[in-house]
Order: structure tokens, then sequence, then C-alpha cells
């Protein structure tokens, strides 16, 4: 009896431990985000690590309020969601980030919706300076304002529209993702 009553009062206790950030890549990726005061608290779907030519580059980390195992679950969820990329690599021009965008946009849309996005995805990229080992950047969606973008905790701006937040995320989660392997770590797998 005592025993079953320390085994039952173990895994209560063990309830009420606080959640702490997981390791990834060496970068501490908390388990929550806050994309805005009055929202709700989102849950990290997943993290990886995007590599180059055998280089690490960044840490994604995927926040949305629900888990997600597919591509198209993550779409179909309403609310806000967050992708949020730490930077691990020395050094990375605007133009080469730039560079990065627009061929993830393009692998992942079709030539009539990138027609559609042309002028936001100019407006996003205008966004970007030389990111550096440390830095942080929050692709934040607020339904009904469009997709925040923050440098190191610095609003830049905001980009309109659902339809480019989805296409902004099927970079990483679209049919040509810019690794398979992150891919499926945003996906928590």
């Amino acid at each position: 009896m005592k025993t079953r009553l320390l085994i039952i009062l173990l895994a209560l206790s063990t309830l009420s431990l606080p959640t702490h950030a997981v390791d990834v890549g060496g970068v501490p990726i908390a388990p929550t985000a806050e994309v805005s005061a009055n929202g709700p608290a989102l849950t990290l779907n997943g993290s990886g690590v995007r590599k180059k030519f055998f280089m690490s580059v960044y840490v994604g980390a995927l926040y949305l309020p629900a888990k997600a195992v597919t591509p198209q679950e993550v779409f179909a969820q309403p609310g806000p969601k967050r992708m949020l990329l730490h930077f691990v690599y020395d050094e990375l021009s605007a133009q080469k980030l730039v560079d990065a965008w627009n061929e993830g946009f393009a692998a992942n849309t079709s030539d009539a919706e990138l027609a559609a996005l042309r002028t936001r995805i100019g407006q996003f990229n205008a966004l970007f300076v030389t990111t550096r080992k440390g830095d942080v950047i929050a692709l934040d969606y607020l339904p009904g304002e469009g997709t925040r973008v923050s440098h190191n905790g610095q609003a830049k701006g905001t980009i309109p529209g659902e339809d480019f937040n989805k296409a902004l995320l099927k970079i990483w989660l679209g049919d040509k993702p810019v690794t398979e392997e992150l891919k499926k770590a945003l996906l928590g797998g």
C-alpha cells in the first residue's frame, strides 16, 4: 500500500514540474511562445537545424496553437503562428538571405500565386539586413494583421495576408522545402 501511494505521489509531482527549454544545435528553444499580448500561448510544434553544405545556418522552431504532424494541418489551423530562426552561422548577408527566401517562394508556389504575392514578397525582402551569429528573426502570423517580421525583438514591418504567411511557411513545409530533415523536425518528427 505504501509503495502504491509513493508511486502515485511521484507521478502527481511530475505534473507540476516546469517545462524547460530544449537544446537544439546549441540553442535553447522555449516550449511555448506568445506573439501578442492578447493572444494565446503557442506550443512548440518542432525544431531543427538548417544546414547547407554541412554547415549549420540557423535553428528553426515552429510554434502553433495546437500540434500538427502534416503541412496541411499546419496551414488549416486558424490563429497565430510563429516561425523562429536563431542564427548560428557567423554572418549571412541580407542579399543571401533574400536569395534564399526567393528560392523558397519560387520552389513552393505556383506561377499564379507567385505573381499575386510578388509585391508583398518585395516588401518582405526589404525588411532584412545582414544577420550574425546570435541574431533571432521571428516571423509571426497575426490573424487580421499579417506576418510581422522582428529582428532581435525589434519589429521591422508587417506583410498583410494569410496567403502570404502560407507561402512563407511553405519554404520550410512545402513540397520542396529548404531541407527534408528540417521539415520533418518542424513537424515534430
